[in-house]
Protein backbone atom coordinates (compact mmCIF):
# COMPACT_ATOMS: atom_id res chain seq x y z
CA UNK A 1 0.00 0.00 0.00
CA UNK A 2 1.70 4.04 -0.37
CA UNK A 3 1.56 6.28 1.94
CA UNK A 4 -1.67 8.48 0.52
CA UNK A 5 -4.04 6.41 1.67
CA UNK A 6 -3.31 8.16 5.29
CA UNK A 7 -4.73 11.21 3.67
CA UNK A 8 -8.19 11.29 3.47
CA UNK A 9 -10.49 14.00 2.37
CA UNK A 10 -11.39 16.94 4.79
CA UNK A 11 -14.08 16.23 7.94
CA UNK A 12 -13.25 12.37 7.61
CA UNK A 13 -10.42 10.29 9.68
CA UNK A 14 -7.51 8.95 8.08
CA UNK A 15 -8.45 5.31 7.00
CA UNK A 16 -4.97 4.20 8.31
CA UNK A 17 -2.17 6.36 9.75
CA UNK A 18 1.25 6.86 7.79
CA UNK A 19 2.97 4.57 10.46
CA UNK A 20 0.53 1.58 8.61
CA UNK A 21 0.86 3.03 5.41
CA UNK A 22 4.66 2.79 5.27
CA UNK A 23 4.17 -0.89 7.04
CA UNK A 24 2.22 -1.69 4.41
CA UNK A 25 4.81 -0.76 1.71
CA UNK A 26 7.32 -2.73 2.61
CA UNK A 27 5.28 -5.58 4.05
CA UNK A 28 5.14 -9.11 2.53
CA UNK A 29 1.84 -10.39 0.47
CA UNK A 30 0.21 -11.96 3.31
CA UNK A 31 0.49 -9.49 5.68
CA UNK A 32 -0.57 -7.16 3.20
CA UNK A 33 -3.37 -9.15 2.43
CA UNK A 34 -4.54 -8.76 6.42
CA UNK A 35 -3.59 -5.36 6.61
CA UNK A 36 -5.95 -5.03 3.39
CA UNK A 37 -8.32 -7.18 5.36
CA UNK A 38 -8.52 -4.00 8.40
CA UNK A 39 -8.56 -1.49 5.98
CA UNK A 40 -12.01 -3.24 4.30
CA UNK A 41 -13.10 -3.70 7.90
CA UNK A 42 -12.98 -0.09 8.82
CA UNK A 43 -14.51 0.96 5.72
CA UNK A 44 -17.61 -1.38 5.83
CA UNK A 45 -17.80 -3.62 8.75
CA UNK A 46 -19.83 -5.95 7.22
CA UNK A 47 -17.59 -6.58 3.77
CA UNK A 48 -15.49 -9.55 5.29
CA UNK A 49 -18.77 -11.50 6.55
CA UNK A 50 -20.25 -11.28 3.44
CA UNK A 51 -17.34 -12.10 1.69
CA UNK A 52 -16.19 -15.09 4.34
CA UNK A 53 -20.51 -16.01 4.37
CA UNK A 54 -20.59 -16.17 0.21
CA UNK A 55 -17.85 -18.24 -0.34
CA UNK A 56 -18.66 -20.96 2.37
CA UNK A 57 -22.57 -20.81 1.36
CA UNK A 58 -21.07 -21.20 -2.36
CA UNK A 59 -19.29 -24.28 -1.18
CA UNK A 60 -21.83 -25.72 0.65
CA UNK A 61 -24.18 -25.57 -1.71
CA UNK A 62 -21.58 -27.25 -4.23
CA UNK A 63 -21.58 -30.33 -1.69
CA UNK A 64 -25.47 -30.95 -1.02
CA UNK A 65 -25.45 -31.10 -5.23
CA UNK A 66 -22.85 -33.68 -4.98
CA UNK A 67 -24.88 -35.44 -2.04
CA UNK A 68 -27.80 -35.51 -3.67
CA UNK A 69 -26.71 -35.97 -7.31
CA UNK A 70 -23.12 -37.08 -6.63
CA UNK A 71 -20.61 -38.75 -7.67
CA UNK A 72 -19.79 -36.40 -4.71
CA UNK A 73 -15.66 -36.72 -5.58
CA UNK A 74 -16.23 -34.74 -8.31
CA UNK A 75 -18.13 -31.72 -6.33
CA UNK A 76 -16.05 -31.31 -3.12
CA UNK A 77 -13.08 -30.21 -5.38
CA UNK A 78 -15.72 -28.04 -7.34
CA UNK A 79 -16.99 -26.41 -4.30
CA UNK A 80 -13.66 -25.61 -2.80
CA UNK A 81 -12.81 -23.88 -6.24
CA UNK A 82 -16.09 -22.12 -6.65
CA UNK A 83 -16.20 -21.34 -2.83
CA UNK A 84 -12.43 -19.69 -3.03
CA UNK A 85 -13.32 -17.77 -6.21
CA UNK A 86 -16.22 -16.44 -4.57
CA UNK A 87 -14.25 -15.43 -1.91
CA UNK A 88 -11.56 -13.60 -3.38
CA UNK A 89 -13.98 -11.76 -6.41
CA UNK A 90 -15.69 -10.15 -3.57
CA UNK A 91 -12.81 -9.34 -1.57
CA UNK A 92 -11.25 -7.78 -4.27
CA UNK A 93 -14.24 -5.92 -5.06
CA UNK A 94 -14.41 -4.46 -1.71
CA UNK A 95 -11.01 -3.91 -1.45
CA UNK A 96 -11.30 -1.26 -4.23
CA UNK A 97 -14.51 0.03 -2.36
CA UNK A 98 -11.82 1.22 0.48
CA UNK A 99 -9.20 2.22 -2.34
CA UNK A 100 -11.50 4.51 -3.31
CA UNK A 101 -12.98 5.97 -0.37
CA UNK A 102 -9.38 6.61 0.65
CA UNK A 103 -8.75 9.30 -2.10
CA UNK A 104 -11.83 10.48 -2.68
CA UNK A 105 -12.23 14.46 -2.23
CA UNK A 106 -8.78 14.58 -2.49
CA UNK A 107 -7.51 17.24 -4.83
CA UNK A 108 -5.85 15.03 -7.78
CA UNK A 109 -8.03 12.53 -7.27
CA UNK A 110 -8.76 11.50 -10.99
CA UNK A 111 -5.06 11.48 -11.64
CA UNK A 112 -4.83 8.81 -9.12
CA UNK A 113 -7.33 6.79 -10.84
CA UNK A 114 -6.03 7.85 -14.94
CA UNK A 115 -2.70 5.82 -13.99
CA UNK A 116 -4.56 2.67 -13.13
CA UNK A 117 -5.79 2.48 -16.70
CA UNK A 118 -5.35 -0.64 -18.51
CA UNK A 119 -3.67 -0.21 -22.05
CA UNK A 120 -1.35 2.27 -23.61
CA UNK A 121 -2.28 5.47 -21.88
CA UNK A 122 -0.15 8.45 -21.25
CA UNK A 123 -1.54 10.63 -18.36
CA UNK A 124 -0.55 13.84 -17.11
CA UNK A 125 1.40 13.96 -13.31
CA UNK A 126 0.46 17.97 -13.13
CA UNK A 127 -2.60 19.90 -14.13
CA UNK A 128 -2.63 20.70 -17.68
CA UNK A 129 -5.00 23.90 -16.61
CA UNK A 130 -6.05 24.98 -13.46
CA UNK A 131 -7.64 28.16 -12.14
CA UNK A 132 -7.71 31.04 -9.22
CA UNK A 133 -10.58 28.43 -7.34
CA UNK A 134 -8.43 25.37 -7.22
CA UNK A 135 -10.72 23.84 -9.87
CA UNK A 136 -8.23 21.20 -12.13
CA UNK A 137 -7.82 19.70 -15.42
CA UNK A 138 -5.92 16.16 -15.75
CA UNK A 139 -4.82 14.98 -19.36
CA UNK A 140 -4.90 11.40 -20.12
CA UNK A 141 -4.17 10.09 -23.75
CA UNK A 142 -5.03 6.46 -25.36
CA UNK A 143 -6.66 4.49 -28.43
CA UNK A 144 -9.92 6.52 -27.74
CA UNK A 145 -8.15 9.90 -27.86
CA UNK A 146 -7.81 12.72 -25.21
CA UNK A 147 -9.46 12.65 -22.06
CA UNK A 148 -9.39 15.77 -19.79
CA UNK A 149 -10.41 14.93 -16.23
CA UNK A 150 -11.96 18.03 -14.48
CA UNK A 151 -12.13 18.54 -10.91
CA UNK A 152 -13.59 21.33 -8.90
CA UNK A 153 -16.71 23.81 -8.75
CA UNK A 154 -19.12 22.90 -11.84
CA UNK A 155 -19.53 26.71 -13.33
CA UNK A 156 -15.75 27.37 -12.99
CA UNK A 157 -14.77 23.71 -13.85
CA UNK A 158 -16.75 24.16 -17.15
CA UNK A 159 -15.24 26.87 -18.36
CA UNK A 160 -11.72 25.47 -17.58
CA UNK A 161 -12.50 22.64 -19.25
CA UNK A 162 -14.39 24.04 -22.62
CA UNK A 163 -10.92 26.27 -22.98
CA UNK A 164 -8.70 23.20 -22.58
CA UNK A 165 -10.58 21.26 -24.96
CA UNK A 166 -10.44 23.97 -27.57
CA UNK A 167 -6.58 24.38 -27.00
CA UNK A 168 -6.32 20.31 -28.00
CA UNK A 169 -8.35 20.60 -30.52
CA UNK A 170 -5.74 23.17 -31.91
CA UNK A 171 -3.18 20.69 -32.51
CA UNK A 172 -5.31 17.39 -32.41
CA UNK A 173 -6.90 17.75 -35.39
CA UNK A 174 -10.12 15.45 -35.74
CA UNK A 175 -9.13 13.43 -32.88
CA UNK A 176 -11.93 12.73 -30.21
CA UNK A 177 -11.89 14.52 -27.22
CA UNK A 178 -13.81 13.38 -24.12
CA UNK A 179 -14.69 15.44 -20.84
CA UNK A 180 -15.79 14.49 -17.56
CA UNK A 181 -16.11 16.09 -14.43
CA UNK A 182 -15.23 14.18 -10.93
CA UNK A 183 -17.98 14.64 -8.34
CA UNK A 184 -21.37 13.14 -7.06
CA UNK A 185 -23.25 16.27 -8.64
CA UNK A 186 -25.46 16.05 -11.59
CA UNK A 187 -23.57 15.79 -14.66
CA UNK A 188 -20.53 14.53 -13.09
CA UNK A 189 -19.20 11.03 -12.38
CA UNK A 190 -18.67 9.66 -9.00
CA UNK A 191 -14.14 8.75 -8.67
CA UNK A 192 -15.69 4.96 -8.16
CA UNK A 193 -16.89 4.96 -11.79
CA UNK A 194 -14.28 6.73 -13.49
CA UNK A 195 -12.07 4.11 -14.70
CA UNK A 196 -15.27 2.31 -15.67
CA UNK A 197 -16.49 5.16 -17.74
CA UNK A 198 -13.07 5.84 -19.85
CA UNK A 199 -12.56 1.99 -20.11
CA UNK A 200 -16.08 2.00 -22.32
CA UNK A 201 -15.32 4.53 -24.68
CA UNK A 202 -14.48 3.11 -28.55
CA UNK A 203 -10.93 2.70 -29.55
CA UNK A 204 -10.66 5.16 -32.41
CA UNK A 205 -7.00 5.46 -32.60
CA UNK A 206 -4.25 3.11 -34.06
CA UNK A 207 -0.85 3.37 -31.98
CA UNK A 208 0.71 5.12 -33.97
CA UNK A 209 -1.76 8.03 -34.35
CA UNK A 210 -1.82 8.08 -30.38
CA UNK A 211 2.19 8.09 -30.18
CA UNK A 212 1.79 11.30 -32.58
CA UNK A 213 -0.71 12.95 -30.75
CA UNK A 214 1.30 12.91 -27.49
CA UNK A 215 4.14 14.33 -29.20
CA UNK A 216 2.22 17.29 -30.38
CA UNK A 217 0.72 17.63 -27.12
CA UNK A 218 3.98 18.37 -25.53
CA UNK A 219 4.15 21.58 -26.81
CA UNK A 220 1.08 23.17 -25.52
CA UNK A 221 1.96 25.52 -22.38
CA UNK A 222 -0.15 24.31 -19.16
CA UNK A 223 -3.03 27.26 -18.27
CA UNK A 224 -2.30 27.93 -15.03
CA UNK A 225 -3.71 30.59 -12.47
CA UNK A 226 -2.68 31.40 -8.98
CA UNK A 227 -4.78 29.80 -6.24
CA UNK A 228 -6.73 32.20 -4.05
CA UNK A 229 -5.60 32.32 -0.11
CA UNK A 230 -2.16 30.81 0.79
CA UNK A 231 -0.82 27.48 -0.99
CA UNK A 232 -1.01 24.15 0.92
CA UNK A 233 2.43 23.02 2.08
CA UNK A 234 3.74 19.80 1.08
CA UNK A 235 0.64 19.38 -1.56
CA UNK A 236 0.66 16.34 -3.14
CA UNK A 237 -1.76 14.42 -5.54
CA UNK A 238 -2.93 10.91 -4.31
CA UNK A 239 -2.13 7.83 -5.08
CA UNK A 240 -4.42 4.65 -5.87
CA UNK A 241 -3.76 2.16 -2.81
CA UNK A 242 -2.16 -0.89 -4.00
CA UNK A 243 -0.23 -3.67 -2.50
CA UNK A 244 3.58 -3.61 -3.61
CA UNK A 245 4.23 -7.13 -4.98
CA UNK A 246 7.69 -8.65 -4.46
Amino acid sequence: MLRSMARTSKNQEPILDAGTAQDMASAGRFKQIRMVAGLVNKANPKALPIVIGSGLGTALVMILLGVFVGPLAIFIPLAILLGVLVTVFLFGRFAQSAQYSAIEGQLGASVAVLRQLRGNWTVSEEPVAANRNMDVVFRAVGRPGVILVGEGSSNGLASLLAAEKKKVARVAHEVPIFEFQVGDGEGKVPISKLQRKIMRLPRNLKPAAVNDINHRLRALTPTMQMPKGPMPKNARQPKMPRPKTR
